[in-house]
């Protein structure tokens, strides 16, 4: 089958005395309805789809379809999710403790004799539709409703659904153009975000339930086009927070939720560079501060009745990053890192209403591996039990609970890898690549110890993201078991732009720093090779939006390196995007790439474009993904991107390109339907590394 060829159509773009001539600028339409664009784009899929998936069933059949999340205490019932044999979407359910409120322990576990009420389907709302996620699910503080937000397209604009628990009838209107984060105030009201034109958070609103939309209040309307809006809640559930802020600054507003006066108020001021975060305990607020000279953040307590007068609890610590504070009624659960490594620590707080000068030392929680995952879960506020999630390369995700009063440690669940999975016949290490500046840059790998040689002539897929001050942690997925029990190592280039060793990591990989993400990303690749890890025609690639783009600038700069590379979603045309405010996110992403619209940015931003690099020489095997309503990296970047490597490529190597129509930034909906783009991901990769695609984890 011929690969499409897209038409050349001239459209040239001049600026700063510089040209540039875009042959493919006519696949761009905002409407995604020219037949032109989409015929290519099918042509495209057709190419592709001759390229099946041929290990789906494989990595479907390690999947437990019928299984059930943690139960999470709340109130008089525990919550938990469902998933069914067979079923795309998650059910949502309760059960009735029958002891009623309390802090519980531990060693609880929830009483299946007590009827299960089914609060969400996911599934039968999923049925006439494409698409379907649901983004939030919050249930009342009195249990009796539950308020939800959909997103039927994948453009990330959701619809707001409250109804009544008992009745399911829909109580009022289905609220439009929110985000995803819904709040609720009291029983009769929530707070949502609204976006704007180009999908900015921008207007915070307040909503009694029943009423229309135009009645709501807006408490919040930020009109710099450069801020973004967020809400969370305390978690006492007395305040609801508003976030604003860039890349480098951020402010925080609070609303008391039993207050009859629904207005917000600062909790900190907006002061340019600093970045500020809140929790709530008692009497006091907890403020996380990021400033140029406190990169790492620190921490401040405040009294509830004067933000103004802050005492410092937890001074800046130059290797050590304050990622995440979680606070409770007796306690305030720290989440750090340090030298790449996650940490908790646990502090006693004194009795609420008494003052907070100072932390004690704290307990930090242990963990066995060398490289591994934690993630905050939900716990209750009143309780002694700390909830959290560890995984590694090799271990499976794992919910222990944690009593800080005693200590004790409980798993509750580790997730169920089914076909045989034997943890032990696979190795996490933990490598240190060097950089061409001379900066360690760390590396995290897993492989079969019976199958890899380590003798120079493994296989090895190496993936990176290094933006956004993002962690891409050593945490373990199931779907990579169908490369690693094939002989291919999987590895993880922790590279600058992401926030792995803290703030200056991640501001080391940025604006005009932006070029060591590449550079990182390519010395990994030839420390592996060299430290005979990997075979210097046996390298693959992959990243993933903002890791796209460094999956397009590493074939751009070391097309030679490289086996075969996945770029899905990717953020490749960097240049045309960001000079574009009208197209979503850019305004915001100044702060992150750089302003073209400024000589010294513009040329910078150019000489790693992908698209504006794209020269005729040889390539790799290539794969390349999109998604027609993608508002986050639109769809015509990764096409254009292939249209130009099309015309430029001098070898007869592969060059896939699949465009989801119905999906946007993060690929299909169904969980099965996701697993088909990994199975794709993955069968192009070993059919380009000329491996079988028997699995040998029988052997």
């Amino acid at each position: 089958m011929i690969p499409p060829v897209a038409p050349r159509l001239k459209q040239e773009f001049e600026l700063f005395g510089d040209s540039r001539e875009d042959f493919y600028f006519w696949l761009r339409d905002d409407k995604r309805a020219d037949q032109k664009v989409l015929d290519h784009l099918k042509a495209e899929n057709a190419y592709t789809e001759q390229f099946e998936e041929e290990i789906f069933a494989e990595m479907k059949g390690r999947i437990k379809e019928d299984d059930t999340s943690v139960p999470v205490r709340d109130g008089p019932y525990f919550y938990y999710e469902k998933e069914l044999e067979g079923k795309q979407y998650k059910v949502h359910c309760r059960r009735k403790i029958p002891g009623g409120e309390g802090p519980g322990s531990i060693d609880e576990i929830m009483d299946e004799a007590q009827e299960e009420e089914v609060l969400l389907d996911e599934n039968e709302k999923a049925a006439s539709h494409k698409f379907y996620t649901v983004g939030d699910v919050q249930v009342s503080p009195d249990h009796t409703r539950l308020a939800y937000t959909e997103d039927t397209k994948g453009d990330e604009i959701f619809s707001i659904y409250v109804v009544d628990i008992a009745s399911k009838q829909l109580l009022g209107p289905v609220l439009k153009g929110a985000v995803e984060d819904i709040k609720w105030i009291d029983n009769e009201s929530i707070a949502y975000v609204t976006q704007d034109d180009i999908h900015r958070p921008y207007k915070a609103w307040y909503h009694k339930i029943g009423n229309e939309q135009s009645e709501d209040v807006c408490l919040y309307h930020e009109e710099d086009e450069t801020c973004f809006l967020d809400m969370g809640s305390s978690e006492s559930k007395e305040y609801t927070f508003v976030h604003s802020g860039t890349k480098t600054t951020s402010f925080v507003l609070y609303l008391e939720n039993k207050s009859p006066v629904k207005e917000l108020k600062y909790l900190t001021p907006r002061v340019e560079g600093v970045d500020t975060s809140a929790s709530h305990r008692g009497e006091h607020f907890f403020i996380t501060k990021r400033t140029d000279d406190t990169y790492n953040s620190e921490l401040y307590v405040c009294p509830v009745n004067d933000v103004s007068s802050t005492t410092l609890v937890l001074p800046h610590r130059p290797s050590v990053k304050l990622e995440e504070v979680q606070a409770a009624r007796d306690h305030l659960v720290v989440y750090e890192r340090e030298n790449a490594l996650q940490s908790i620590t646990v502090f006693k707080l004194p009795p609420a209403g008494e003052p907070i000068t100072s932390l004690d030392q704290g307990v930090r929680i242990k963990f066995p591996e060398a490289a591994y995952a934690l993630s905050p879960k939900e716990f209750q506020f009143n309780s002694p039990i700390l909830r959290y999630q560890y995984s590694s390369l090799s271990t499976p995700f794992s919910v222990y609970d944690y009593d800080m009063e005693t200590g004790k440690s409980m798993l509750k669940k580790r997730q169920e890898v089914l076909g045989g999975f034997q943890p032990e016949k696979y190795v996490t290490l933990r490598k240190w690549a060097t950089a061409q500046d001379g900066t360690q840059v760390p590396i995290s790998m897993v492989y079969r110890k019976d199958l890899a040689k380590l003798d120079g002539s493994d296989p090895l897929l190496l993936y990176g993201y290094g933006s956004y001050e993002v962690c891409i942690d050593p945490d373990f997925r199931m779907h990579r078991l169908s490369l690693i029990d094939r002989g291919v190592t999987f590895a993880i280039a922790h590279i600058r732009g992401g926030g792995e060793l803290g703030r200056k990591w991640y501001e080391d990989g940025k604006l005009t720093k932006k070029m060591n993400t590449f550079e990182d990303f390519i010395c990994c690749g030839e420390y592996l090779i060299a430290n005979k890890f990997c075979a210097k025609d046996k390298l693959c690639i992959q990243g993933r939006s903002a890791g796209g783009l460094l999956i397009g600038a590493a074939l751009t700069m070391r097309p030679d390196l490289y086996r075969c590379a996945v770029a899905e979603v990717p953020f490749v045309d960097v240049l045309t995007t960001m000079l574009d405010s009208s197209i979503p996110l850019t305004t915001a992403e100044w702060e992150e790439w750089g302003d073209p619209r400024k000589k010294d940015d513009y040329l910078y931003m150019k000489s790693y474009s992908p698209v504006d690099n794209v020269l005729p020489r040889e390539y790799p095997d290539i794969l390349v993904t999109g998604g027609l309503h993608d508002s986050r990296v639109a769809y015509w970047e990764p096409a254009k991107f292939v249209a130009k490597l099309r015309e430029n490529k001098t070898d007869k190597n592969l060059l896939l390109f699949k465009c989801d129509f119905g999906a946007g930034h993060s690929s299909m909906s169904g969980r099965f339907d996701k697993l088909k783009d990994l199975a794709l991901s993955y069968t192009f990769i070993l059919r380009s590394l000329g491996l079988a695609t028997r699995s040998t984890s029988s052997l």
